[in-house]
């Protein structure tokens, strides 16, 4: 059996290299947590396509399911779920996060 939301998170996952399942969009986030991984991924100048998890019930629900994952925001760098807030500030502050960007080939233009 097909999953219509799967194959939508996967079809967004395989055609952006940095993919942010967030509430809100990444000019206005709708919450705190979804706020810090946009303001981290544009201070270090990370291109990256931002999923409003709000405008699409299927797709809020779906990316829970699809990555067993409960809580949104979610990253994902070159079709690889990285994390949630948590996750990828710590990442951020202990300078693997850029590494990963890195190493996967999205062009990352500060430091930290």
């Amino acid at each position: 059996m097909t999953n219509p939301a799967f194959e939508r998170i996967e079809a967004d996952i395989k055609a952006n290299p940095v993919v942010l399942f967030m509430k809100g969009t990444p000019v206005f986030p709708q919450c705190g947590f979804s706020a810090r991984v946009v303001q981290i991924l544009s201070h270090l100048g990370v291109p990256f396509k931002g999923v409003n998890v709000l405008d699409d019930m299927e797709i809020r629900d779906g990316i829970k399911a699809y990555t067993n994952w409960p809580t949104i925001p979610q990253l994902y760098v070159n079709g690889e779920f990285v994390g949630g807030c948590d996750i990828v500030m710590e990442m951020f502050q202990a300078g693997e996060l850029q590494s990963l960007l890195k190493e996967k080939g999205v062009p990352v233009s500060a430091e930290g």
